[in-house]
Parts: C-alpha cells; sequence; structure tokens
C-alpha cells in the first residue's frame, strides 16, 4: 500500500497533544543519548587503551579540515524542513536533491583535497584517512530530509531506534578493527559504519520518497533561511576549530590527541543533555511560534533543566579533572588533565547560551543569528 507522501508533511494533528508528545519524546531521547553515551564511553574506555595520542590526533587532523567542509553538506535545509508550518511535497523532494548534489561536491571536493591536506600537515598517511572519509558524505547526504521529516513529526522513538542501533554497529566495528591491528584506521571504520548505518536505517524507517526537483516550488525562502544558517555555522566553527588546525600544524599529531581528546571528553557528558533537549525543543517551539505564551513557559522550562543538569556537572569535572581522566583515557593521557581542567571554567555557562540558538531557528531568525554570531566569533 503507497503512503499518502503528505501525511509526512502535514503538523496539525500534532497540536492536539503537543505537550504529552513533547514529554515523551524527551523521555525517550533522554534514554536514547545516555545509551548511546554508554556505548560510546564503553568503546573510548578500551580504544583509547589500544590506540595511542597519535593515532587520535590523525584522525583529528583530517576531521578539523572535513568538519569545516560538512557545514555545507546540507546547507540548513534540514532545520528549514523542520521549521516551517507548512511545506509541499514539491518543495522537500526539491531539496532532497538540492542535499544530494551538495554532498557529491563536498565529496569530490575533499577528495581533491586530500593531497593538499597530507602536505599542509607533512602527514603522508593522511591522503588515504581523507579519501575514506570523503566517501561517507554522499552516503549520508541521502537521507538529510528523511531525518528532518521523522524530527518535524516528532517521531522522536523510531529516531532513537535508529541512532542506538547505528552507535551500536559502529562501536562493534571500531572495537573488532582496533582487536585485529588496524590502529587509526578503526576511528575512521566508525564513522563510516555509522553514517552508513544511519542512511539506511531512515530509509526503512520514514518511507516518503522523492519526487523530481520543481523549479517553482517556492523554496526560496527555506533556502534562504538555510543560507543563513549554515553562515552562522560557518563563523562558529572557524571560531571553535582554529585551535585544532593550528596545534596539529605546529604541535603535531600527539599534541592534538592530548588536546583534541581533553575537549570531546568535557563535551560528551554535556552533550547527552544538550542534544536531547535541543531535538525535543526547536520542533516544539517551531509548532508554537504563532502562540507567544506558551513559546515562552517552554522554553524557560527547557533553559532550568539545561542550567540544573549541566552547571554541577561541570562543576564536578572541574574537581575531578585528574581523576577523571585517568580512570577515561588511562595513565598514557594524564597530561590532557591540565588541559581538562581549564576548559571546563568555560563549559559552565556554554549550556545556557547554546539555549538561545533554538529561539532564532524557531521563529525563523536565522539571519539575524548568523549576524550575531559573525560578532561573537571575533570576539572568540
Amino acid at each position: 500500500m503507497k503512503t499518502d507522501p503528505d501525511s509526512h508533511l502535514q503538523t496539525g494533528h500534532l497540536q492536539d497533544d503537543l505537550r504529552a508528545r513533547s514529554v515523551s519524546g524527551a523521555f525517550v531521547t533522554l534514554f536514547a543519548q545516555w545509551l548511546k553515551f554508554a556505548l560510546h564511553f564503553g568503546s573510548l574506555l578500551v580504544l583509547a587503551r589500544i590506540l595511542t595520542p597519535g593515532d587520535y590526533g590523525l584522525v583529528g587532523m583530517v576531521t578539523a579540515v572535513t568538519g569545516f567542509v560538512l557545514l555545507f553538506k546540507d546547507l540548513g535545509l534540514a532545520t528549514a524542513t523542520v521549521q516551517r508550518a507548512e511545506v509541499s511535497q514539491e518543495q522537500v523532494s526539491t531539496l532532497f536533491w538540492v542535499n544530494v548534489a551538495l554532498s557529491a561536491a563536498i565529496m569530490a571536493l575533499t577528495a581533491a583535497l586530500a593531497p593538499w591536506i597530507a602536505r599542509f600537515y607533512d602527514e603522508p598517511r593522511l591522503t588515504w584517512i581523507t579519501l575514506a572519509l570523503a566517501g561517507g558524505f554522499l552516503i549520508g547526504g541521502l537521507a538529510v530530509q528523511h531525518q528532518a521529516l521523522l524530527s518535524r513529526q516528532m517521531r522522536f522513538r523510531a529516531m532513537a531506534v535508529i541512532e542506538i542501533s547505528a552507535q551500536a554497529a559502529a562501536v562493534c566495528a571500531a572495537l573488532a578493527a582496533a582487536w585485529l591491528g588496524a590502529g587509526y584506521w578503526a576511528l575512521v571504520i566508525q564513522q563510516l559504519v555509522l553514517t552508513a548505518w544511519t542512511t539506511a536505517a531512515l530509509w526503512i524507517t520514514c518511507d516518503w520518497r522523492p519526487g523530481p526537483p520543481v523549479r517553482a516550488s517556492g523554496v526560496r525562502p527555506l533556502l534562504r533561511f538555510g543560507g543563513s544558517l549554515t553562515a552562522f555555522n560557518f563563523v562558529n566553527y572557524v571560531a571553535r576549530n582554529v585551535d585544532d588546525i593550528l596545534i596539529g600544524r605546529f604541535r603535531g599529531a600527539a599534541a592534538l590527541g592530548l588536546y583534541a581528546r581533553a575537549y570531546a571528553l568535557l563535551l560528551m557528558p554535556l552533550r547527552q543533555i544538550n542534544a536531547p533537549v535541543a531535538r525535543i525543543a526547536v520542533p516544539t517551539l517551531s509548532r508554537l511560534q504563532d502562540q507567544p505564551e506558551r513559546y515562552r513557559r517552554y522554553y524557560l522550562n527547557a533553559l532550568r533543566l539545561v542550567a540544573l543538569a549541566c552547571m554541577p556537572l561541570v562543576a564536578l569535572l572541574f574537581v575531578l579533572s585528574r581523576e577523571v581522566v585517568l580512570v577515561v583515557l588511562g595513565r598514557q593521557w594524564i597530561e590532557a588533565a591540565a588541559l581538562f581542567s581549564i576548559m571546563a571554567v568555560a563549559a559552565f555557562i556554554q549550556p545556557v547560551l547554546s539555549t538561545s540558538g533554538w529561539i532564532y531557528v524557531s521563529l525563523g531568525q536565522a539571519g539575524r543569528m548568523a549576524r550575531w554570531g559573525g560578532l561573537f566569533a571575533l570576539v572568540y
């Protein structure tokens, strides 16, 4: 039986039980996030003892550059699909093909940059790492709109199952590769398996299928919104990642491995709180954008949740920085403890500040967010 494509686009039926969907979605998403965290944390405990800081540094050198390229993978069009009050089959289909074209272009660009990246860092092994990671970009681009439609329909349980299964598959693949002596390739395999599994599961779960692109489908406002969101992500990424590039260039893979692991270790528990709350908050606030009082109450409640959960946790991590690094990463990473404690000072307020993005996105004010983001990036 063929599914009506419009059933994936309409959101009027969500208004009747929006609160119940939001609350149940929050529990499901938080549970899924912590289960993913447990999988990732468990793999980290093992991988950090099999692999070396240099292995992590090699992959980190590449991802510092490819992460920048990936900013343009979906051009903010997934968020545009979630945020809009009304979208049509023709619009989403056109956005799907735009995402595919962008992903193919990014894959080709990344492959072309591979020799340059290797020369920049003076590390020949980076060429093949870059080429391998480039192949995953096109695969991921095939599922951008499917994931956006699941989020638009607030199907948080389905997304949780997809993410947990993908994380489990990626972790198993990485552990097996590391155990067999693959070294830094275990980290590359982990990313590729995660992307491929997620894309396949999204296509199976969301049975929406794209039609041909339509020139006069009215996607210009969506493209403008996505472009502004991408501009913000661009300046934010540069401000937050230029340090990785400089450390890798001037201090080498081992130094970058210590720095990047300290940063990732600090963000890991915070993302288990911020990411699921944001995933629920943005589509919910988008459905409330024409109801100011309900919008305001919902945002303040979500803000309190983030503050109460994150601030005490960061304070605890600051006090126990040395112990956390020893337990999680092992003694070979002990030099990362000082970096970890310094970063914790800035991380104390960051989770609360990040919630301002929910407001800009859910109200369709991506252009305004990009302008403020540019100002903050200069200060950064």
